[in-house]
């Protein structure tokens, strides 16, 4: 099997799926990309087991054949070279690989693509498409609160909801939770699904930045998306998601409204001061104020800052954690948000006061127990 390929065109298909590939993979097999040539088209596959990206690319070639490549090897090789034609010979007997450059030669040794695991084959129940743009955007609007703790498996990736109305793209960790809703994005069938943070974070990094079509399939048991040269496979997470709109607090009379970016600049100077274990600050809120302040009793350190706001309610004083408003409030683009509270052992919602015409936003953070009401 031999084939020649332009050195800078095969590294960036390469580095569009390399992100799949595991440092120390269930098997030793996924170490490798497998190469599939088809005359002269060139299938390049990688895997962890649970996601598999696949790219394709034209080559010079009138043969076919297949071959597994050692990934990481190969990359180095392909970033050490600059933009040059170079040729693949590979023994179909040995499976040893020779690439060929116009300097050097580089012999590594390959593996029996018979071993590589075979790719899920679309059973597709469900069919969606949305512009990669809307995906992207609906991936990082969420992703940040996805959970790390495997104990509870369902909150591991974003819990994806298809009616005809709208679509719901909604992540939580048990301390915050986010709901990114798409009225441009429906299906004709009611459908639910939980699609992993890795599958969703290499789909985001190799997205398109315009409104190149997406095509998105589901069976019962994986996603599988499409875009350009590129396809991804994942397999869902098969776990009931918690029902988290009970959680969303419906009668909330205490509203500020603030410059959002004032609010984050301020948040991110007191939460210096506060606990490092805990992230606490306190919130007290009285008509057209806001006094922001934290502390640090190990250390005796202090600090609060009083900031403008537009504030409709009672007068109030609520503890959150620094680190989720600031993450929460910086993946924000609008100008003014609004906080709104019921009291301060319920939860906070945060909602953009401008937003697109089919986006809709809503974050909700759960408070921390401050001293004076604890």
């Amino acid at each position: 099997m031999k084939f020649v390929v332009s050195s800078s065109v095969l590294l960036k298909q390469l580095s569009a799926v390399n992100g799949v590939i595991a440092n120390n993979p269930i098997m030793p097999i996924l170490e490798n990309f497998l190469f599939q040539l088809d005359q002269n088209q060139l299938t390049v596959t990688a895997s962890d087991s649970q996601t598999v990206m696949i790219t394709t690319l034209e080559v010079e070639s009138n043969e076919s054949g297949a071959i597994a490549v050692p990934a990481r090897l190969l990359l180095d090789t392909l970033r050490g070279l600059p933009e040059q034609p170079i040729t693949f010979k590979v023994d179909s007997e040995t499976f040893g690989t020779e690439i060929i450059s116009e300097n050097g030669r580089y012999k590594l040794s390959g593996e029996n693509s018979i071993d590589f695991p075979k790719v899920p084959q679309v059973a597709k129940s469900l069919s969606v498409q949305l512009p990669a743009d809307v995906l992207a955007s609906a991936i990082g609007n969420t992703i940040f609160a996805v959970s790390n703790d495997d104990l509870r498996p369902a909150m591991t990736g974003v819990y994806v909801q298809l009616s005809a109305e709208y679509t719901n793209f909604v992540a939580t960790d048990g301390h915050r939770l986010i709901r990114y809703r798409r009225s441009d994005v429906k299906s004709d069938y009611e459908s639910t699904m939980i699609i992993p943070r890795k599958a969703l974070n290499l789909l985001k990094s190799s997205l398109p930045s315009d409104d190149t079509t997406v095509t998105a399939d589901f069976s019962q048991s994986n996603a599988f998306f499409s875009f350009n040269n590129i396809r991804m496979i994942c397999r869902l997470i098969d776990e009931r998601f918690p029902d988290y709109e009970n959680a969303i607090p419906q009668n909330n009379p205490n509203v500020m409204t603030i410059n959002r970016m004032e609010l984050l600049s301020s948040l991110r100077r007191i939460s210096i001061y506060s606990n490092k274990t805990t992230h606490q600050i306190r919130l007290k809120l009285s008509t057209n104020e806001l006094i922001i302040s934290a502390e640090d009793l190990d250390y005796s350190n202090e600090a609060n800052e009083r900031l403008i706001c537009d504030y409709e309610g009672e007068e109030m004083e609520i503890g959150f954690n620094a680190k989720f408003l600031v993450e929460m409030l910086g993946n924000l683009s609008a100008r003014m948000i609004s906080l709104e509270m019921s009291v301060p052992n319920r939860a906070g919602l945060i909602i953009p006061s401008e937003k697109e015409e089919s986006e809709d936003i809503l974050m909700l953070v759960m408070p921390v127990m401050l001293n004076s009401y604890a």
